[in-house]
């Protein structure tokens, strides 16, 4: 087989930014067949695979690649799902640049193999063709009780469903999936597409309950009580955090949660064929610059919003937003007022009407190697506009942390684990995802779950 020596990837079709700008459909369009066998014959297999070094599941990355270039499809699915679940998702919204990406040997001198756009044709691909099969897991007795839906809880209940548990996941919303449903807009992650990974997990043999709030509906001490034999919980960071500065309560102010939650979940993303249930004006500030931020602007920009800001207090470097959210957002018209902090939301009867902002200039680097940002005396200016929206972070609700017994929890409300089998402080409970580490990606979750589920095993095979 001949490599592909080209130094770049093979291009991803998109949707054009003047076009999708307006629609809630999917930005990039995947790869063909022939595309994705062309990218595939880029890897050099290497003998290290560094890439895999990179990837918090450890999906054997060039060997489903292997199968790609050879045109195996399904053997490339069976490949990757032998490590990780959500394959289609994976392939969407992963950093692949700072994890598996970011390690290839062709990013040295050029642009790294498309993993994420493989893995993503994979998926799509089975999903495409995949014919209906009866799936037979002996039960071995045990049951485990996984709070939460997400990429975390639904890792470790397909986990542990592959090794014959009974496993219950118990979600607080109506709808299974977590911030893949409720949290990243339909044009990054199609929630159809969500839906047909969870049932993939559902035909395990995963039962999963919604609208049960773990803490009011019932405590983890009494799912032990009930007789599970572990819990898991991946309950996620769903609280947000705000500025703390005049005005955030007034009407047009969002926390991003709030905002996409709304769109996502009341079926925003058909308008104007549903009328959304968030009121967009013509100028929105969006306050932060993580993908969360990117995500906000550009669902406000397909609401109908004319003019949306992106407002942060650093500059283009410290951007800590995926560069491929950042390039989408610039090509659909989002416009960056960096080095700039919010001091007050100016309002009128009630209602938004500007953002106060200081000018920044930065100084020495944080504790996180950033360098931080210092306000230019007198440079204060208010930027006209309709909502507001708050997007500098999450922290886990303490609701459940509260009601269990024995659990211990870092100062800012995450759950402690042990790092080697995330088994918290009370035994036979475990816990991961961003109620461990606060916001992160969904890949890290979805380890964490992984590495629950095999220390959960090992325990209740003793």
């Amino acid at each position: 087989m001949e490599r592909n020596m080209s130094l770049t990837k093979v291009v991803m079709p998109e949707q054009d930014p003047n076009v999708r700008n307006k629609n809630f459909e999917e930005v990039t369009l995947g790869y063909t067949k022939e595309m994705a066998m062309e990218e595939a014959r880029r890897c050099l297999n290497c003998k290290k695979t560094p890439c895999m070094s990179g990837c918090p599941v450890n999906v054997p990355i060039p060997e489903f690649i292997g199968k790609v270039a050879e045109g195996d499809f399904e053997a490339a699915y069976q490949v990757i799902t032998r490590e990780n679940a959500l394959p289609a998702i994976c392939g969407r919204v992963c950093p692949q640049e700072k994890q598996c990406e970011g390690n290839c040997v062709r990013g040295v001198k050029g642009e790294p193999v498309g993993i994420g756009r493989l893995e993503r044709f994979v998926a799509d691909y089975h999903m495409a063709n995949k014919k209906k099969s009866e799936v037979s897991i002996e039960k071995n007795g045990k049951k485990v009780a996984v709070v939460g839906s997400g990429p975390a809880g639904i890792t470790c209940a397909g986990e542990l469903a592959k090794k014959g548990y009974e496993v219950t996941v118990f979600e607080a919303l109506h709808k299974a999936g977590g911030v893949l449903s409720y949290g990243i807009p339909e044009f990054r992650l199609p929630k159809d597409l969500v839906a047909k990974e969870i049932d993939n997990v559902k035909e395990l043999g995963v039962k999963i309950e919604t609208n049960v709030v773990i803490g009011r509906s019932i405590t983890v001490d009494e799912l032990l009580q009930d007789g599970y034999d572990a819990v898991f919980i991946g309950s996620g960071a769903g609280l947000p955090r705000f500025l703390r500065i005049p005005g955030e309560n007034l009407l047009g102010v969002y926390s991003a949660n709030e905002f996409l939650t709304r769109v996502n979940l009341m079926k925003g993303y058909k308008f104007p064929e549903v009328p959304t249930p968030v009121k967009v004006g013509k100028n929105v500030a969006v306050v932060g610059a993580g993908n969360v931020a990117m995500d906000a602007a550009r669902t406000a920009k397909r609401l109908g919003a004319e003019n949306v800001y992106i407002v942060y207090r650093r500059g283009e470097d410290e951007l800590p937003a995926r560069k491929e959210e950042i390039h989408h957002a610039k090509e659909e018209g989002v416009i960056f007022r960096l080095l700039n902090n919010p001091s007050a939301i100016i309002g009128k009867d009630g209602w938004v009407t500007g953002i106060e902002v200081v000018k920044q200039e930065l100084g020495e680097p944080d504790a996180s190697g950033r360098r931080s940002p210092v306000p230019v005396e007198g440079s204060n200016y208010v930027i006209d506009v309709d909502t507001v929206i708050i997007a500098i972070g999450q922290s886990p609700n303490p609701l459940i942390q509260q009601t269990t017994e024995g659990l211990e929890t870092q100062k800012w409300g995450g759950i402690i684990v042990q790092e080697e089998t995330m088994e918290t402080s009370k035994e036979y409970v475990y816990a991961g995802g961003d109620t461990v580490s606060g916001a992160a990606t969904v890949i890290l979750a979805m380890g964490a779950g992984k590495k629950a589920a095999a220390a959960i095993h090992e325990k209740l095979s003793k």
